[in-house]
């Protein structure tokens, strides 16, 4: 499979999430209804690694990659915390197409850290989607 198709099925299991999430997150602090949600993560992809390796091939990686996968795991931590805050505050249809500015994010630094070459199209596609988002998240008085 293609990156794209597993961009699009990733795209389509954060749309579940929302939904889901904004249920779940009705009754209980956003906090707490994180820490069960990464409970659920961790024991599935420990799961996916250990049943999809050979038998004692599952090593650590060097430092350097454990301290930068580390750290995109406080950042994924910190995000979903302000993700589930904002579902608890706010209408899923809404809150979701805000949390999707973090593609805008991630183009602009990965112009900035990863050096990566930024072109008109990555500028009008930026736009568009805080367009929309700003589009989304307007609601009219």
């Amino acid at each position: 499979m293609t990156w794209v198709i597993w961009a699009l099925l990733s795209a389509a299991f954060a749309g579940v999430t929302a939904v889901l999430a904004k249920v779940g997150v009705e009754n209980v602090n956003s906090n707490l209804a994180t820490a069960i949600r990464t409970t659920v993560v961790l024991v599935i992809t420990w799961a996916i690694v250990l049943v999809s390796s050979p038998a004692g091939t599952v090593t650590l990686p060097g430092r350097k990659t454990l301290i930068f996968l580390a750290l995109s795991g406080v950042a994924t931590g910190l995000s979903w915390l302000c993700y589930f805050r904002a579902l608890q505050l706010g209408e899923a249809s809404r809150v979701a197409p805000v949390d999707k500015l973090s593609v805008v994010f991630a183009i602009l630094l990965a112009g900035i850290f990863l050096r990566e070459r930024l072109t008109l199209q990555h500028a009008v596609g930026g736009a568009l989607i805080v367009a929309g988002s700003l589009v989304l998240a307007w609601k009219p008085s």
